[in-house]
């Protein structure tokens, strides 16, 4: 195949993809300035409609009702933002998910009330390619509690399988900690058979989604799913440092002890009581007052999840890493790139990794040219094509850019 006859495939598969006039909703979409955005695993692209409500916040809502927002809705907005993230991305039934803090805060949280409601078991297992923030906080509570890290060295092209589980996972493990898209190679673990493995051993499992809400359709109710955790900020395009949000299964929410006892976790917030006493159900979840601002852009891309609906984003995102990779064999593996990424779609989320020495200096590059993917060490370019705003032209693009710089020498 000829370069020729990819910008033609790439014209095709543009002019025939059902999700194409979405892209249009987004800012930037056509910036000449920015002819490849590679990079909505690390930061999604803003909306329009974003753009109008947050206007019409400050001036009618922040602006217009003040103090008495809270009462119009702001205070409910953690529980009934998480249902709909929980009913659009997650496969999470109501009274389960709730928007609060960042990734890193509640995974604390979570693996604490873990270790919490598995008392006398001693190991936390955790991947040594998981993202970091996963490994140091797993680290702090190791430490915390008197515990032990199991570590697991999966292959770095892939992921966690329910293999690796299965024998690491014993009477001594309280819970595993695992992503299920791994950040850098894009793996896709099977949740199913993992939490079933986890179960079989009587521990828990607490699933990191960050690379995959928005992009991979996820069932957390019908694979058992303990506990979960994800950013807002990459598939669902909430912004920079966007709040994150978190899951509990219901039979678990009465029990939860979550470590950070803030006063809109308690029962009664506004009775400004002595002695802590935790809400009922997920709110118990919460601690400080609830980043409001950080939610609304949120609401605009999930409404829009909702009306594609998840399986149509999948099928677009698997489109598009395949030609990724099709355009990364033909003009990029004469050059000795490697790609660092499960070829099988159904083990593969929305972002390939693409490896060579010489990736640091070349992104460097390339993010001067307005073509922007992203460098993960050791010698590793990720491209992220986000399904409902990046073309197979702009991928093309991207990868056509990386190509004439190894050329270049």
């Amino acid at each position: 195949m000829t370069v020729d006859s990819l910008l033609t495939r790439a014209h095709a598969l543009d002019s025939a993809d059902p999700l194409v006039e979405h892209r249009k909703r987004f800012i930037g979409h056509n910036d000449p300035g920015l002819p490849a955005y590679l990079d909505g695993n690390s930061l999604g692209r803003p909306l329009q409609s974003t753009l109008e409500r947050y206007n019409s916040f400050i001036t009618t809502q922040w602006g217009g009702r003040l103090i008495r927002g809270w009462d119009d809705g702001w205070l409910q907005l953690p529980l009934t933002l998480g249902d709909r993230i929980g009913e659009v991305a997650l496969g999470a039934a109501k009274g389960q998910c709730i928007v609060a803090d960042s990734t890193t805060v509640l995974l604390y949280k979570l693996a604490r009330a873990a270790v919490a409601a598995r008392p006398g078991r001693t190991e936390i297992v955790v991947d040594r390619d998981n993202f970091p923030t996963d490994r140091y906080i797993m680290e702090g509570i190791a430490d915390e509690c008197g515990l032990r890290l199991r570590w697991v060295q999966p292959s770095p092209d892939g992921g966690m399988t329910s293999e690796d589980v299965r024998d690491v996972v014993g009477p001594d493990t309280a819970f595993v900690v695992l992503s299920h898209v791994a950040y850098r190679s894009g793996y896709l673990s099977d949740m199913e058979s993992i939490t079933a493995c986890v179960h079989d051993a009587g521990a828990l499992v607490l699933w990191d989604l960050s690379h995959s809400v928005g992009s991979v359709p996820v069932h957390l109710d019908d694979c058992g799913v303990d506990y979960a955790v994800g950013c807002s900020y990459k598939y669902l395009n909430g912004g920079p440092g966007a709040p994150a949000w978190a899951y509990v299964a219901e039979r678990h929410q009465a029990e939860l002890n979550q470590p950070i006892q803030g006063w809109l976790g308690s029962a009664d917030p506004f009775g400004m009581v002595q002695g802590y006493e935790p809400a009922l159900g997920i709110r118990r979840m919460l601690s400080g007052t609830p980043p409001i601002m950080g939610m609304l852009a949120i609401e605009d891309m999930v409404d829009l999840i909702g009306t594609v609906g998840m399986d149509e984003v999948r099928k677009k995102s698997v489109a598009l890493t395949e030609f990724a990779l099709e355009s990364v064999e033909v003009l990029l593996a004469p050059h000795d790139v490697r790609v660092a990424s499960p070829t099988d779609a159904a083990r593969r989320g929305s972002h390939i990794t693409i490896d060579h020495p010489s990736f640091k200096e070349v992104t460097a590059q390339l993010w001067e040219k307005g073509i922007i993917p992203d460098y993960r060490n050791p010698d590793g370019i990720r491209l992220g094509m986000s399904p409902l705003s990046t073309s197979f032209g702009e991928t093309l693009h991207g990868v056509m850019a990386i190509e004439a710089i190894l050329a270049a020498g």
